[in-house]
């Protein structure tokens, strides 16, 4: 069944193995162990159409709070230290998960302190088209270059660059934090677990597991 991005999004125990499947819709969510916080900064590279932000990672502390996570990681790059239970607060996160992106781009706005400096965006369909992946690829890249980190819901499975699988059936929201090749490959921050809380994923695949869902971007 497709879903919209105003579905809720939670952590699913499926989410923190890399497993076989498609996009999926939420599903009730497992409980998955809560993940130990860690730190991983990223370099700061621009030129020859890559940058890649300097993020102050951390990981979930329980398996729905991917949503304040994902968001906090995000602000982290504009050197915002916030606490993610404050973030949790504010988006109205419950054990259910957080409702959906429209919930995170408001407190994105607040905390970047302008009101316009984010917008949701969706891709409504199963699967994204060329023109859905090509405006992801130029609000990546717009975003990243502002010195800020896009905040997608995504559910289902996806393969990065390394040819791991990552999946979240039950849905997941994730930061992107940088980019190379002009945009068509991307770099993830992920919350859900500190031993891979970055990796790389073309363009084309993320916008297929943003697909019924949305982003939040400048």
């Amino acid at each position: 069944m497709a879903t919209t991005l105003l579905r809720k999004t939670v952590l699913t125990a499926a989410g923190i193995a890399a497993t076989a499947g498609g996009i999926a819709g939420p599903a009730i969510a497992a409980h998955a162990a809560p993940t130990e916080k860690t730190t991983a900064a990223v370099a700061d590279r621009k030129g020859h159409g890559e940058r890649e932000l300097d993020v102050r990672y951390e990981a979930q502390p329980n398996f729905y709070f991917c949503g304040p996570a994902a968001a906090r990681n995000a602000l982290s790059v504009q050197g915002k230290n916030i606490d993610v239970h404050a973030m949790a607060k504010e988006m109205g996160t419950t054990e259910a998960g957080t409702n959906s992106i429209n919930d995170i781009t408001p407190v994105l706005n607040k905390e970047t302190g302008a009101s316009n400096a984010y917008k949701s965006v969706e891709i409504s369909t199963p699967k994204a088209d060329d023109k859905q992946t090509d405006i992801l690829r130029t609000d990546v890249v717009k975003t990243v270059d502002a010195g800020r980190a896009v905040v997608a819901n995504i559910a289902g499975t996806a393969t990065d660059t390394d040819g791991t699988t990552h999946s979240f059936e039950g849905g997941h929201y994730i930061s992107v934090i940088g980019y190379r090749d002009d945009g068509h490959t991307v770099t993830i921050a992920d919350s859900a677990n500190p031993n891979t809380a970055t990796y790389r994923m073309s363009i084309d695949n993320l916008a297929d597991w943003i697909a019924t869902r949305g982003y939040s971007t400048s």
